[in-house]
C-alpha cells in the first residue's frame, strides 16, 4: 500500500515540484489548491502518470472550515495520512515595517501561520489514531533568521514563529513516532518573487549567495522528500537550509 501525503499549496512552486517527486518516490497524493484549479489539475495529472493516485481539493488555509473540510475529504477518500507538507504561504509586496497595515499582518500570519498549524493539528490527531507514526515537513524559509529588513520583514516573522512551532510540536509527538521538520528555502525561482511585485528578485539578489546563483523548486523538492523518507528516521524537530549557503 503506498503511503499518503497531503501537500498543501500544491498547485505551484515547491509544492508543485514536491508532488511531482512525492508520485515518483512512491507515495499517492492530496493536493490543496487556492485560487488555480487548472494548475493544481496538471499536477495531479503528471503524479498520475507517475503511478501515483492523485486528488485535488481547494482550500484556503486562512480559513478554519477550509481546513477540516481538507481533512474530512482525505478521510473520504484515502482513509489515512501518512505525510504532510505544509507548504502554503504567501508573501506581500516588499515594504518598510512602518508601512504595514493591520490587513496585511493578519493575511499572512492567518495563511502562513495559523494555517500551518491548523493543517498540522488535523494531521497528527489522524497519525496519532492510525498509531503508526508518520512525518510532517513545514516549509519556512531562510528569512526566520535573515529577518528580511527593508522588504518582508512580516514574512520572515511569520517564517519564525513556523520554525519554533516545528520543534515544540516535535518534541510534543516524538513518542508518537511522528516526526516534524522545518525546510527552509533560500532564494528560490519561483513565482513567489513576481506575487511580490519583484519578479526578477532571485536573479539580483543571486550575488549574495554563496554559490551565486539561485535554486530550483526541484532542489527543494529533494529535500523534502528526503525529511519524509526513513533516511531521515532520526531527524525531529530540525531546520533543513536550501539556500545555497546563504
Amino acid at each position: 500500500m503506498r503511503p499518503v501525503c497531503v501537500i498543501t499549496g500544491a498547485s505551484g512552486g515547491i509544492g508543485a515540484a514536491t508532488a511531482r517527486l512525492a508520485a515518483a518516490r512512491g507515495y499517492d497524493l492530496a493536493l490543496s489548491y487556492n485560487g488555480n484549479k487548472a494548475a493544481a489539475e496538471a499536477v495531479a495529472a503528471d503524479a498520475r502518470k507517475a503511478g501515483a493516485r492523485a486528488e485535488i481539493y481547494r482550500a484556503d488555509v486562512a480559513k478554519p472550515g477550509d481546513i477540516e473540510a481538507l481533512f474530512t475529504a482525505v478521510d473520504r477518500d484515502f482513509g489515512r495520512i501518512d505525510a504532510l507538507v505544509n507548504n502554503a504561504g504567501v508573501v506581500d509586496m516588499a515594504a518598510r515595517v512602518t508601512d504595514f497595515t493591520h490587513d496585511r499582518l493578519r493575511r499572512m500570519f492567518d495563511i502562513n501561520v495559523i494555517g500551518a498549524m491548523l493543517a498540522a493539528k488535523e494531521a497528527v490527531l489522524r497519525m496519532q489514531a492510525q498509531g503508526s507514526g508518520g512525518s510532517i515537513v513545514n516549509i519556512s524559509s531562510v528569512a526566520a533568521r535573515l529577518g528580511s529588513a527593508n522588504e518582508f520583514v512580516d514574512y520572515a516573522a511569520s517564517k519564525a514563529a513556523i520554525d519554533t512551532f516545528t520543534k515544540g510540536l516535535a518534541n510534543e509527538v516524538a513518542t508518537d513516532g511522528i516526526r516534524v521538520n522545518s525546510l527552509r528555502p533560500g532564494l528560490i525561482e519561483t513565482e513567489i518573487h513576481a506575487k511580490g511585485g519583484e519578479p526578477d528578485r532571485a536573479e539580483r539578489l543571486a550575488v549574495n549567495v554563496p554559490m551565486k546563483r539561485v535554486g530550483t523548486a526541484d532542489e527543494v523538492a529533494d529535500a523534502v522528500l528526503y525529511l519524509l523518507s526513513d533516511q531521515a528516521s532520526y531527524v525531529t524537530g530540525a531546520f533543513l537550509d536550501v539556500s545555497g549557503g546563504r
